[in-house]
C-alpha cells in the first residue's frame, strides 16, 4: 500500500505541476513512459501467503494509480498545448479522462478499504511465527547486529535500540536456536526461543582488541590440556572412524600448508644441502677496486649439491620462515631458522595461526602487500590472554565459544602476505598479484582464491558430531584441504589444450593450443622454479622418430639424457616458465633468487591467455605417421633435482595424440 500512496502522491504533485520540458520529452518519445514494476520472487515466496498477497495487492493498486494519474495528465497536457490538433477529439479525451478518475477513485477507496485487512493479514498472519527480542552487552543494547537461527540462512538485524523480530518459516521445528554476532563482539548463544517468544535476550561480549605476544599455540592434532586449548584434532579430527568423512584436520594434514615448515626442498635450499646431508661449499666473494664484494659462481674443482640460502648468507637466516615457519617467525619474523624449529611451530601454517589472523595490511595504492613485509609482517592478530580464547572465522553462528565472525577469510586479500614477494626490487612471488590483474578480481563476476582452492567438500559437519558438531548446509563448509601445485586433480584442470596436424607438400604441420582459461593466476605460478614442459613428437608407421625442419625446440635446462627419465633438451617443444638469472653469477635459471636477480624471459599464461605452438616434421616416405604432445608440470629445473636428489616425477597435465593418414 505504500507504494500505492507514493505513486498517488508524486503523480498529483506532477498533475499540479505541469511541467512542460517533461511533457514534450514524454510526448517526443511518443511511447507512455511507465514504472518497471519488478518482483523479488524470492522474497515473496518467501514469505506466508498472506505477505504474498498483500504485495501483490499493493503493487496491483499502485500500478493502476500511476497509470491512471499518467493517463489523466496526459490528456489536460496536450488538451492544453495543442488545442488546434486535439479540438476534434476533446470529447473523447473528456471522456476518457472522466473513466479515469473514477477508476482511481474505485482503487483509492478500495485501498482505504482492504489496506487494513491486508497488512493484519501480512503482519498478523502469522505472529506465532515471528520471534522477537533484545541483543544486549555489558553496557546495553547492541544495533545492527546479526541474529540467526544456528546452521540456517534465517537471519534479521538489530535496530538502533538492539531489538529484533525474525520470522521463523512453517518448515521450521519449535524450539529453535539463536545466535547474534556484531562487529568487534564474540558470537553469542545459542538461545533457545519459540516461534511467538517476543522477549528473547540474547547476550554477546566483546572481544579483546590486542595482541598476546606470549601467547602459546594450540597444536592441530590432540594434546593434553582442557576445552578449547587441548588442540583443534579434539573436535575437527575424525581420529579412528574412517567411516565418516574428513574434517577440517584431516583435510589440512594432507594439504602443503600443513607441510610449509618440513618441506624437504625448502630446507634443503634453504642450508645448502642435498636429501642426504651433504653440504655445498660456502659462497665466494670478490672485492673489487672499489671495495665492493660481488658474488662468484660455484668452483668447479669442488663437490657441489645445489645453491642455498644460509651458503650466501651465513651470518642471518633470513625471512624464510615468515610464510614457512609463521608460528615460530611472528615475533621475530628475521631471526628465525627453519632448520631449528619443533613442536607445535614445525606444524608449518597450522590451524590456531590462520584463524588467528584478524586483518592484512596491504599498500592502498596498489593492493597488494608491502615488498619488504611479507607473510607474518603484513599479519595483524588477535592471540588471547590468560583464561580466554580467540577464534575468526567465516561464520557468524559458531557458539558457544570464544568464536567471532570474519569477513577476511572470505577474501583473496587473506592469502595475499605469503602469496606475493619481491627479492631485490625483483618481483619473485606473484599468485596474488596475477590474480589481482586478472578478470578473475572482479568482484560481481569473478571468483576468489578459496573459491578454488577452499572448495565445498560436500560434508555436512566441520566439528565432529559427538563433539557438539551441527549438521549444516553443505555449500557453507569449506575444504582444508585447500589443492594447489601437488593436487593432480587441480593440475588437470588448470588449461585446455588441443592437438591439430595435417600433411604438406613440404612436410606434417603440427599446431598446438595451450589456453589458461580455467585458472586465475599465472599457470604456473609462485616459485620461479615450477615450469611446464610442451614435447611433441611425432613417428612414422615403424615408430621412427621423425625429424623435426621448422620450430622450437627444448633448452638445456630441461636436461640432457634419456627422455624416459625426463630428460627433455633439445626435443621439439616450449616452456612456460618465469626464467630469473643472477645477476652477480650470470646463472640462468637461478633458484637462489635470495640474490639480485633479473627475469629473462616469462613465458607463462596469464588468466584467458592462449598459446600457439607451429611445428614443421619430416613426412615419412611411406605409410601413416603419428604425433604424440604431452604438457607435463614439473616442480624445479631437472638439474637442480639432480644435485638435491629430489625425487619429484611430472605430472602430466594434459596429453593428445594424432594420427595423419596417408593418401592413396
Amino acid at each position: 500500500m505504500n507504494y500505492c500512496f507514493y505513486c498517488f502522491g508524486f503523480g498529483a504533485v506532477k498533475l499540479l505541476r505541469l511541467d512542460r520540458s517533461d511533457h514534450c520529452a514524454r510526448v517526443s518519445a511518443k511511447m507512455p513512459q511507465t514504472k518497471k514494476i519488478s518482483v523479488d520472487v524470492k522474497s515473496i515466496f518467501g514469505l506466508h501467503f498472506s505477505h504474498f498477497l498483500h504485495k501483490l495487492c499493493t503493487m496491483a493498486i499502485g500500478y493502476v494509480v500511476e497509470r491512471a494519474i499518467y493517463q489523466i495528465r496526459r490528456e489536460m497536457i496536450i488538451v492544453s498545448f495543442y488545442p488546434r490538433v486535439c479540438y476534434a477529439s476533446a470529447r473523447t479525451s473528456i471522456s476518457r479522462c472522466s473513466r479515469w478518475v473514477v477508476v482511481l477513485g474505485v482503487f483509492f477507496l478500495a485501498g482505504i478499504l482492504f489496506h487494513p485487512w491486508l497488512k493484519i493479514s501480512a503482519d498478523g498472519a502469522s505472529p506465532k511465527r515471528i520471534i522477537g527480542g533484545i541483543v544486549l552487552d555489558e553496557e546495553g543494547p547492541v544495533p545492527e547486529a546479526i541474529v540467526r537461527i544456528q546452521t540456517t540462512e534465517q537471519s534479521t538485524i538489530t535496530g538502533s535500540e538492539g531489538t529484533f523480530e525474525l520470522a521463523v518459516p512453517e518448515s521450521f521445528s519449535s524450539p529453535v536456536k539463536l545466535t547474534a554476532w556484531a562487529k568487534g563482539y564474540f558470537i553469542g548463544g545459542p538461545v533457545e526461543a519459540s516461534p511467538g517468544e517476543k522477549d528473547v535476550t540474547i547476550s554477546i561480549h566483546r572481544h579483546g582488541q590486542w595482541d598476546n605476544r606470549e601467547y602459546e599455540w594450540l597444536p592441530s592434532f590432540l594434546s593434553s590440556g582442557s576445552v578449547e586449548n587441548q588442540g583443534c584434532g579434539e573436535c575437527h579430527f575424525r581420529d579412528e572412524d574412517a567411516s565418516s568423512p574428513d574434517l577440517p584436520v584431516d583435510e589440512w594434514f594432507k594439504d602443503a600448508h600443513s607441510q610449509s615448515a618440513v618441506n624437504p626442498r625448502f630446507l634443503t635450499l634453504h642450508s645448502g644441502k642435498d636429501m642426504s646431508g651433504r653440504r655445498s661449499p660456502s659462497t665466494r666473494y670478490r672485492l673489487t677496486k672499489d671495495k665492493i664484494f660481488y658474488q662468484l659462481p660455484p668452483d668447479p674443482n669442488e663437490p657441489y649439491y645445489g645453491p642455498g640460502y644460509r651458503l650466501d648468507n651465513p651470518n642471518t637466516p633470513g625471512n624464510c620462515g615468515a610464510c614457512h615457519v609463521p608460528a615460530a617467525a611472528i615475533n621475530g619474523p628475521l631471526s628465525i631458522n627453519p632448520d631449528s624449529v619443533q613442536g607445535v611451530e614445525a606444524e608449518g601454517v597450522s590451524c590456531d595461526f590462520c584463524h588467528k589472523i584478524w586483518d592484512v595490511h596491504l599498500d592502498p595504492d596498489t593492493g597488494l602487500p608491502f615488498p619488504d613485509k611479507p607473510g607474518v609482517l603484513s599479519y595483524e592478530f588477535r592471540r588471547p590472554f590468560e583464561e580466554h580464547q580467540f577464534f575468526a572465522g567465516p561464520l557468524d553462528d559458531i557458539a558457544p565459544g570464544e568464536d567471532t565472525y570474519s569477513e577476511l577469510q572470505k577474501k583473496s586479500q587473506f592469502c595475499a602476505p605469503c602469496h606475493f614477494g619481491v627479492f631485490w626490487d625483483t618481483v619473485v612471488y606473484d599468485s596474488f598479484g596475477e590474480w589481482l590483474r586478472s578478470p578473475y578480481s572482479d568482484e560481481e563476476t569473478g571468483e576468489i582464491c578459496q573459491d578454488c582452492h577452499m572448495p565445498n567438500s560436500g560434508a555436512e559437519y566441520f566439528a565432529h558430531p559427538e563433539k557438539g558438531g551441527l549438521k549444516r548446509d553443505p555449500n557453507t563448509i569449506v575444504s582444508h584441504r585447500m589443492p594447489g601445485a601437488r593436487d593432480l586433480d587441480l593440475l588437470e584442470n588448470a588449461v585446455s589444450f588441443t592437438l591439430e596436424a595435417e600433411r604438406l607438400p613440404g612436410g606434417i604441420r603440427v599446431t598446438t593450443k595451450v589456453v589458461n582459461d580455467l585458472t586465475g593466476h599465472h599457470v604456473p605460478t609462485d616459485s620461479p622454479l615450477r615450469h611446464l614442459i610442451l614435447v611433441v613428437r611425432a613417428y612414422g608407421t615403424d615408430a621412427s622418430e621423425l625429424p623435426l625442419k621448422e620450430g622450437p625446440v627444448l633448452p638445456e635446462w630441461c636436461g640432457f639424457g634419456d627422455p624416459a627419465d625426463g630428460y627433455y633438451a633439445g626435443l621439439p617443444g616450449k616452456v612456460f616458465v618465469k626464467l630469473l638469472e643472477e645477476i652477480w653469477t650470470g646463472i640462468s635459471p637461478t633458484a637462489a633468487y635470495w640474490n639480485p636477480t633479473r627475469v629473462v624471459m616469462d613465458t607463462r599464461l596469464g588468466a584467458f591467455e592462449a598459446d600457439v605452438g607451429e611445428f614443421l616434421f619430416t613426412a615419412p616416405d611411406s605409410g601413416d605417421a603419428r604425433i604424440d604432445a604431452v604438457l607435463v608440470y614439473r616442480r624445479a629445473y631437472k638439474k637442480l633435482m639432480d644435485l638435491k636428489g629430489w625425487n619429484e616425477p611430472d605430472i602430466v597435465m594434459e596429453s593428445d595424440t594424432v594420427s595423419i593418414f596417408q593418401k592413396e
